[in-house]
């Protein structure tokens, strides 16, 4: 029976910590794309993300045009999000640079999926509605530029067809295996490595 609760424990706070960090992780990406913040969906996530972050953004300036509140607000979210689980589900007292380690190589990984998936569903829109004005796939777009658009400098299309996301999902694929590898290295326990998203099949 303890075992049945703390199982839940660890459900709840795992899914609670991993949609904030989701939102956080966003507002990096929405700041990255220099994509539109008066979109709906773009105000959802700042309004999700603004008590937080703006105190932050006291304290931790930007770097190079980057958000490092953001980037920080996520390594702290990771970090509690694994220290909580941790006592919940009876590993006790985790160390906390370990944590914070394993926060990072977490953060990156849900980075990954989130574009690898973004990139899947922008495919599939593409033929089943090319040219669409919706809000979420031009926001969708707006995020997926800064990772597509080097590579389709380096590659143009093939006519009409943009071939640029078959060598970010190859990209995201590599990177996505020397992430498990450094992982493996910095002793991340599996429950650990199973709170934060991954590239599907991974």
């Amino acid at each position: 029976m303890v075992n049945t609760f703390s199982d839940i424990g660890v459900y709840v706070v795992g899914i609670l910590g991993i949609l904030f960090l989701f939102a956080v992780l966003l507002r990096f990406l929405l700041q990255l794309g220099r994509a539109d913040f008066y979109n709906p969906i773009s105000q959802g996530v700042v309004k999700v993300t603004n008590p937080l972050l703006l105190p932050l953004r006291k304290v931790v300036p930007g770097l190079f045009g980057v958000d490092m509140a953001s980037v920080v607000l996520a390594l702290i979210v990771g970090w509690a999000m694994i220290m909580a689980c941790a006592m919940i589900a009876g590993y006790g007292l985790v160390n906390p640079l370990s944590a914070l380690l394993w926060s990072l190589i977490g953060c990156v990984s849900t980075v990954i999926a989130m574009v690898f998936v973004g990139l899947l569903v922008s495919i599939v829109a593409s033929w089943i509605a090319p040219n669409s004005g919706h809000p979420i796939l031009i926001l969708l777009h707006q995020l997926l530029e800064p990772f597509c658009g080097p590579v389709r400098r380096m590659i143009p299309p093939l006519g009409v067809i943009d071939i640029s996301p078959i060598f970010v999902f190859i990209l995201l694929t590599v990177i996505n295996r020397l992430l498990i590898g450094f992982a493996q290295m910095a002793n991340m326990p599996a429950f650990v490595y199973s709170l934060f998203w991954h590239v599907p099949g991974f």
